[in-house]
């Protein structure tokens, strides 16, 4: 049994993937505004695949959730943010003012 609740776990990660794969073409399709239609009936398959699976595993006792890292994206820091705004916002003061060389040391840019 734990071997049928392992090759289930197999095919569920794999699963998920393949779903990833299969939305990201969806939304591509969808950006540029071409039929997605058939990529959708897919993705819908794929998830009553899932559900079956899953239903499976339960039953046969298996209620730990299946985590996998790689479907999150770090976020970047807040302060990475801040000093990367704090840039661009200074690169576009100085195309507008001018270039540097005509600023003084102490010039306060807004």
């Amino acid at each position: 049994m734990d071997n049928r609740i392992n090759e289930i776990r197999k095919q569920i990660i794999a699963l998920r993937v393949s779903m990833l794969e299969a939305e990201a073409i969806m939304h591509g399709q969808i950006s540029r505004d071409l039929d997605c239609s058939f990529v959708a009936e897919e993705v819908l398959k794929m998830r009553a695949v899932m559900s079956l699976l899953v239903a499976e595993r339960t039953r046969l006792g298996d209620h730990e959730p299946i985590l996998v890292n790689s479907f999150f994206s770090p976020r970047r820091l807040a302060m990475e943010r801040v000093a990367w705004l704090k840039k661009t916002l200074a690169t576009q003061a100085a195309a507008v003012c001018g270039s540097h060389a005509e600023r003084k040391e102490g010039d306060v840019i807004l």
